[in-house]
């Protein structure tokens, strides 16, 4: 889907995704002390909200203008710098203490270069958390992206880890009122 398709999507509905943080996210980054955070793909900001709420300084990038509109309208949305970018262009003036892809789901090659150029960002010390939906999703899970080449295992994020200590990398099952989702993720520190 273009931005375009996004911004249709986005206006359709009052919200597309649940306003609550993802469970993953709050498992992967409650313990860590908040600092400066980058949100990519962060849609309607409900992982950058949360984050904001937590004391992170946070940037969510999207490539919606509705999304972002509609996270800067959202409570707490003042405490977020919203910025309208291509993720799979965008280059921050800085490094992050960290760095959140959270079910981002572009072709394997372009997704690749997005989770190098992210991991890139990490400050030291900082993490690459990444949550996004399991290749094996498509044959024993519900939802998420029904190509194979958008879907991400545990080899993908394991490689763009690579200059990183891997904390957490692993299949993780999300429990839906569809059925159960399969998930992977992935905590990684720069040392």
């Amino acid at each position: 889907m273009n931005a375009e398709e996004w911004d249709e999507r986005y206006a359709a509905s009052d919200l597309v995704w649940s306003a609550e943080p993802n469970q993953f996210v709050v498992s992967l980054t409650e313990d860590l002390p908040p600092g400066s955070a980058v949100d990519l793909g962060a849609g309607e900001g409900r992982n950058a909200l949360w984050l904001a709420e937590k004391g992170w300084a946070v940037t969510a990038v999207d490539f919606s203008t509705a999304a972002v509109d509609r996270g800067r309208a959202r409570q707490g949305g003042d405490r977020v710098d919203w910025q309208v970018a291509d993720v799979t262009a965008y280059e921050p003036a800085d490094r992050f203490d960290l760095v959140l892809l959270c079910y981002l789901h572009l072709p394997r090659q372009v997704m690749r270069r997005v989770l190098d150029h992210a991991a890139s960002w990490v400050a030291p010390a900082g993490h690459l958390v990444v949550v996004g939906h399991a290749v094996r999703n498509l044959t024993d899970g519900v939802g998420g992206p029904q190509e194979r080449d958008r879907l991400q295992d545990e080899d993908m994020l394991a490689e763009a880890a690579q200059a990183l200590v891997v904390e957490r990398l692993e299949e993780v099952e999300r429990h839906t009122p569809n059925g159960t989702a399969i998930d992977v993720v992935l905590r990684a520190r720069r040392g």
